[in-house]
Order: structure tokens, then sequence, then C-alpha cells
């Protein structure tokens, strides 16, 4: 009887009708086209470059304000100026070692034969003979480009970067991967940290620790500490049990536990940790010439503004070649910690002594001799490689200007300008609750309530017709870099050959820092929004394709075998069995695409991309434009954290919808 009145009672309820999230989309699109045809011009919040708002004014007046009262505020006296102090000390200190005169001598302590020898026997000692030999070469190459006290000048505030990101992230990384409660309380921390693009560290930094080398080593420090904090706590966490619960039952203690069993099992982890802090670190001190750190990102810089490729190239060059350097060193010390060392421990202790003393003999030299201590200036290998690069660029903008330019109006007349034109001449209001409708059909109501704030603060900044150009930008980039991902991602999904021929040059590319990519898309496509969008496509899209292949990898041979058994051709088994199942990796693609190409755009406001990156440029370089700066700064991380959220709350949904389908 009580089944039957359940029963009952289940049919007369009138079922709940679930929304056609595509039909709905494509409403929101519709409405909004017609809408912008009918409004198109009105609201736009166009704000002229010279211009600034009252929080503009307020932020100038703030930014005087703390100026002023730099020496006399308690806080400045004994807590930023002291921080400040301590880094332009170990910077100095650094400098002086291998980069710049000091104590009253006319060259560093460590000429480049000490500096060389110094490297490879270290490379030689933690890694191997072949990283040794590769470390000797690239070093011996930044003297033959006539960039030696570049290179070290950029080499010592990586060093002091890392030194100190390792100083704090390891054991704060020890500690996440020990207590989940500090684990689930720094995870949303490190998250914000490594959405934000590296742009927008420098302005505040700039407010508190003024310009110059402090502020550009405790900006490359925060950004190059979350890799390492992260893959720390990753290590910790990721220790098989069996071992943790052996030395438990020996009656171990907390500390032996660590010391004896997490540390030394997670000890390859950590290495890749100190990897990726090492390779955040470089890149970050390019970007901080900025604010006038030293070294071969200024050199790039003073060259991109001048529109000098040749100078950029040698100064790419360089920069390569030291993020390579590093990369493949400590890479081999960490495959050495892990695998240990064949060599027999009598043999291998009689060659450190004898290699160790043949490197104190050099930097004994090097600190006695002229000759030792300042690279050979006869060798002009720069000079021919920044020739060289001019005579290509001129080529190339004479015989291919009709290509580049093609593909350059193709891109920007088909693509970039209808998007911009649709987000910038649409009335504000209208843009926002677009935005915020989208939000809430793509994520869920989360990720809408985020955009909506996100909204009112980018119209708040008194940027918002800035930050609609630059999420114009964003959004093309991100397209391309998509589609790119899908097309070579499945490729190599497919393909084992290709994926052994085409992931060691994604590896490569994900180790240049993001400088570099403008330096050849300057060259065939002039200072343009295209050259910072192609670059940015460029820089996001090994990220995608990596991402793509190993998710279509993943599918199970069998599901494929079934799918051909069943008579698809290649075509079919691709878009009705294999993307679809790969759908989390397209998503998470779509999510890091729109992160690094966000970066990469903003970065471009150096080569005529305007819109925030050109704003935050000119609050640098211009002190009455430091508030506006300053807020583009913060529009930027705002934009970054409304894609990224809303990317992410895709994500969700595409992971659920399985499960639902399912059910």
């Amino acid at each position: 009887m009580a089944t039957t009145t359940m029963t009952n009672s289940s049919a007369r309820t009138t079922p709940r009708r679930r929304i056609n999230k595509p039909l709905a989309v494509a409403g929101v699109l519709v409405f909004w086209l017609v809408a912008w045809t009918l409004l198109r011009g009105q609201d736009m919040l166009v704000l002229p470059r010279a211009t600034l708002t009252d929080l503009h004014h307020w932020l100038n007046d703030v930014n005087d304000s703390v100026g002023a009262s730099r020496n006399s505020s308690p806080i400045f006296l004994y807590f930023f100026n002291e921080i400040r102090a301590v880094m332009d000390a170990l910077v100095t200190f650094v400098q002086g070692l291998i980069a710049q005169p000091a104590y009253g001598r006319p060259v560093p302590v460590l000429g480049w034969l000490g500096v060389i020898a110094l490297v490879s026997y270290a490379s030689w000692a933690f890694a191997n003979w072949r990283v040794a030999l590769l470390a000797a070469g690239g070093f011996t190459l930044f003297g033959l480009q006539g960039l030696w006290q570049e290179s070290m000048d950029t080499l010592a505030l990586t060093l002091v970067a890392v030194l100190v990101s390792l100083l704090f992230g390891i054991p704060l990384g020890i500690l996440a991967g020990l207590s989940d409660r500090f684990h689930r309380l720094i995870t949303p921390v490190l998250d914000l940290m490594q959405t934000m693009p590296t742009f927008v560290y420098l302005a505040p930094l700039t407010l508190v620790f003024l310009i110059g080398p402090a502020s550009a080593t405790i900006a490359t420090l925060i950004y190059a500490m979350p890799p390492a904090i992260r893959i720390t706590a990753h290590g910790i966490r990721s220790v098989p049990a069996p071992p943790v619960e052996a030395t438990d039952s020996f009656g171990a203690t907390r500390r032996q536990r660590l010391t004896k069993a997490l540390l030394p099992l997670s000890k390859r982890t950590i290495v890749l940790g100190v990897n990726q802090t090492i390779m955040a670190a470089l890149a970050m001190v390019t970007v901080a010439a900025l604010i006038d750190a030293p070294g071969l990102g200024k050199t790039v810089i003073k060259a991109l503004q001048t529109t000098d490729v040749g100078t950029a190239f040698n100064a790419g060059v360089a920069i390569v070649v030291m993020a390579i350097v590093l990369d493949r060193v400590t890479t081999a010390a960490s495959v050495r910690a892990e695998q240990g060392d064949s060599t027999n421990p009598r043999t291998r202790r009689m060659l450190l002594a004898g290699f160790g003393l043949l490197a104190a003999v050099c930097s004994y030299l090097s600190y006695t001799y002229l000759w030792a201590a300042e690279f050979p200036a006869g060798v002009r290998l720069g000079e021919h490689l920044s020739q060289g690069a001019t005579a290509v660029t001129t080529w190339a903008q004479n015989n291919l200007s009709d290509l580049t330019g093609a593909v350059k109006d193709g891109v920007t007349i088909g693509l970039l300008n209808p998007l911009e034109a649709l987000l910038t001449e649409s009335p504000w209001w209208l843009m926002g609750a677009v935005i915020v409708a989208l939000a809430a059909l793509i994520g869920n109501l989360r990720a809408a309530a985020v955009a909506a704030v996100c909204v009112g603060l980018l119209v708040g900044s008194g940027l918002w017709h800035a930050s609609m150009v630059t999420l114009a930008m964003t959004l093309v980039a991100t397209m391309l870099v998509v589609t790119l991902g899908v097309v070579v991602g499945v490729w190599m999904g497919r393909s084992n050959r290709a994926d052994r021929v085409i992931r060691p040059v994604l590896d490569a590319g994900q180790t240049m820092p993001a400088f570099v990519y403008l330096i050849p898309f300057v060259a065939l496509f002039s200072v343009s929004r295209f050259t910072a969008i192609f670059a940015g496509v460029v820089y996001a899209a090994p990220v995608a394709i990596k991402i793509v292949a190993d998710g279509v990898r993943a599918i199970p041979q069998s599901t494929v075998e079934a799918a051909t058994a069943a008579g698809s051709n290649n075509w079919q088994t691709i878009t009705k069995v294999q993307l679809p199942m790969a759908r989390q990796s397209l998503t998470l693609a779509t999510n890091q695409g729109l992160i690094y190409v966000l970066s990469m755009v903003v970065i471009g406001g150096l080569v005529g991309a305007g819109a925030l990156g050109y704003d935050v440029v000119a609050g640098f370089s211009q002190g009455q434009l430091y508030g506006k700066g300053l807020a583009a700064g913060v529009a930027i991380v705002v934009l970054g954290i409304m894609l990224d959220r809303i990317a992410r709350a895709a994500a969700q949904r595409s992971d659920r919808a399985p499960a639902a389908t399912h059910t």
C-alpha cells in the first residue's frame, strides 16, 4: 500500500525541466549581437592614454605619501627598508663575486676563467661530464657574444632569488606535505601566485621597495617560490606508505621519520622542484628588467624598444643558452639523485679532489691575473650574430612581407578586429551582463558570482576599454592555441613517432623565458598587436599540445580498437571516440592556454600590443602615470582570475558530465 502511494505521488510530481545549455549559450550570443547592433558605441568607458581617473590620482598620492614617509615611518624603517637592505646586500655581494667590480678591484673577485671552472666542476660533481661540457661551452659562449657581464648579472640575481626561495620554500613544502590543514590553507595562495602574470608582481613591489635590483629580486623569489613549495609537498605526500610504516614500526620519532624516510625517498622530486624554481626565477629576472634589474633582460628590452632585432637576438640567444644549461644541469642532478653513481667511491673521491684542485687553481688565476679575469675582446661573435640577425630580418621584411602581411591581416581583419569591436563597442553594462550569463551557463553560479565581482572591479579601475582590448587579444590567441593543441596533440597522441620527434622540441620551448619569443616575431611581423598574439600562441602552444597528447594517449587502446572493429575510419575515431573521451584534457589545455596567453599578451605591450600592457609599462617609466599603471596591473590580475575561474568551473562540469550520463 505504501509503495502504491509513493508511486502515485511520484507520478503526480511535475518533472524538473533541465536547461538546454548549448541552446541557452546560443541565445545569449544572439541577444548580445542584436543588442550590440542597436546600442553600439554607447557607454564604452574609453579613457584616453594621458587621462587619469580619481582612483589613479589617489594611487599617485599614495605613492607620493609612501615615498615621503619611507625614511620616517616605523614600518619602513624597521621592516621594509631592512628587507630591501638585506636583498641589496645579497645581490651586491654575489655581483661582486662574479659580475661587477668590487672591493676596490677593477674586476669582480672571480673572472671568467674561475667562473667557468667552478660551474663545470659543480655540474660534473652533481650531474655528469656531459652537462659539465655543456655548461663550459654555454658560459664560454656568453663571453664570445660580448655579454659576459650582462650574463653574470642575470646569473647573480637568479642565484640570490633561488637561494632565498628554497630557504623558505622547501620548509614550507615539507610542512604542507606533513599537514593536511596547512596544505589546504596554502594551496589557494599558491594557485593565485601561479595564476598571476609575471608583469603584475612588479608594480606593487616598486611602491614599497622602489625600482632597482632589490625589488626585482623580491619579485623573482615570490614568483619562483610556489614551484618549490608545491613540488616539495607533492614529493613528501607521494612517498609510498610501506617504508614509512616500517620506519614507524621501529619506533622512529617524527623527526627520524622525516629525515630517514620521507626526505630521502622524495629527494628526486625535491630536486625537480629546484629545477622548476630556477627556471621560473630566470624567466622572471628577464621580465624584472622593466624595473631596472641589471642583466640580459635590460639589453633585450632596450633593443625591442628601438626595434633593434639584431641586438635583441644576440641577448636572446644568451638567455636561451643559460636556460638550457641550468635546466640540463638540474635535470641530470635529479636523475643522479635517484639512480646514484656507478663510479667506484674511492675513484670518485680522487676525481673530486683532482678536479676541485684544478677549479681552485683556475679561480686563483682569475683572481690574480687580468687576462683570466676579463674575457678576451678579440672574438666578436656577438657582433656577427647581431649582423646576421639584422640581415635575415631585412631579407624577411623585403621578401616575405606579402606572406607575413597576408597572415597578419588575415588574423587581424578576420578575427581580432571583429571580436575587439564586439567587446569594446558594447555598452559596459551589456558586456558585463553577457560575461556573467556565460559564466553561469558554461560554469556555475559561483563562477558567475566571481565574474560579476571581476566586472565590477574592472569598471572601478577606470580601464574597462583597455581590459576589453586585452581580453579580445587573449581570446583570439587562445582560440589559435587550442586549435593548434588539438591538431598537433591528437597527432602526437596517435603516433609514437610524432611524439618522439615533437616532444623534445616542446620541452625546449618551455624552458625559454617569455621575452625571447618576441624577438623573431618582431623581425617577421614588426611592432603590432598581431606580433604579441602570435608570440603568445607560440609561448602557450607547447603546454596545450602536451596536455592534449597525454589525454589522447591515456584512452584505453581496447576502446580505440573496438571503434575500429566497428568500422570507424580515422576521422570518426578521432571525433567520436578520442576527443570526447579526452574532454577533460581539452578543458585543462584551454585553461592553461588562457593563462599563458594572458601573460604573453601583456608582455606584448612592449611591442605595440597596447591596452593594459602598455599602461603598466608606461607606469614604470613615467611617474605621473604610476597610479594608472598600478590599476592596470590589478586589472590584469582580475582578468586572469575571471578567466581562470570560468575555465575551472567548465572543467568541473565536464568532469561531472560522464557520471551524470552514466547514472
